[in-house]
């Protein structure tokens, strides 16, 4: 999958699968415990449109040495300083872009937090489909410490965790542990350290190994569901299943598991 790993800098570093179902992306700027640059938002943009060209049914990000995200860069930030509201909007609507892509993109995309996930890196954890964290994980959103209100990050977080629970998190910028994290709804699971890179792959694996028509078929079924009322998302949905049953890949799921073999996903 030579257009997924075009997209790897010095900053963004890129591995594909064999099978090239698996895309990982990793977010390597130790140093600067991984903040969000233009490169690293704009090499993510990429892997995902390069997801949704190729065969790849899985997105995978992380960051290098042992800590997921913390956020934007704030160095990047402050040439914004004194240079207008456009120049602010351009500044910030860079993650905004990403995280709508990630949503919208036909792959499944996974948060392998460690360390800490905080601010813009806690959005986008959320904007993720599945967040598997280490035990030794720290969220939070203290961009309240410098004045500055988690705008972007809300929107994904806040469809993700308890409401109450969240307005505390996003108004005191306290950090929260990986257990406290499952707790209010943020994590798909939260996993020892030692185990973390079994679970991650396993996890992976299970993912990459659906059909590719239910994996894009049905991701964008739920979200465009989850804004809806009750009885509008049941006659939605009712198009949707009738829409995938007639892919060749159910009747190939059906038939494989009539023969009692694995199925061969055809993709359409």
């Amino acid at each position: 999958m030579d257009d997924a790993t075009a997209h790897a800098n010095d900053d963004l570093d890129m591995a594909v699968s064999d099978d090239e179902l698996v895309i990982r992306a990793t977010i390597d700027r130790p140093e600067e415990r991984n903040a969000l640059n233009d490169a690293v938002i704009g090499g993510l943009g990429g892997v995902l449109d390069a997801a949704d060209e190729g065969p790849a049914r899985v997105v995978v990000i992380r960051g290098a040495g042992g800590t997921f995200c913390s956020g934007g860069d704030l160095k990047s930030m402050a040439g914004s300083i004194g240079q207008g509201s456009q120049a602010y909007r351009e500044g910030f609507s860079g993650l905004a872009d990403l995280m709508e892509q990630m949503v919208d993109t036909g792959a499944l995309v996974v948060a392998a937090v460690e360390g800490y996930c905080l601010a813009g890196g806690m959005g986008l954890a959320a904007s993720c489909d599945l967040i598997l964290a280490s035990e030794d994980a720290t969220f939070g959103t203290p961009e309240v410490d410098i004045g500055l209100f988690p705008a972007q990050a809300l929107v994904p977080i806040m469809r993700t965790v308890n409401e109450k629970q969240g307005l505390k998190l996003l108004f005191t910028g306290e950090h929260i542990d990986a257990p406290k994290a499952h707790e209010i709804g943020f994590t798909t699971e939260v996993v020892p350290d030692e185990e973390f890179e079994g679970e991650l792959d396993s996890l992976a694996d299970d993912l990459a190994a659906s059909s590719p028509v239910m994996i894009e078929m049905g991701k964008e079924a739920f979200y465009n569901q989850r804004d809806m009322g009750f009885h509008e998302a049941l006659s939605y949905m009712k198009e949707v299943i009738a829409l995938v049953a007639m892919s060749e890949d159910t009747e190939e799921g059906i038939n494989a598991f009539l023969m009692d073999e694995e199925p061969e996903w055809k993709g359409r």
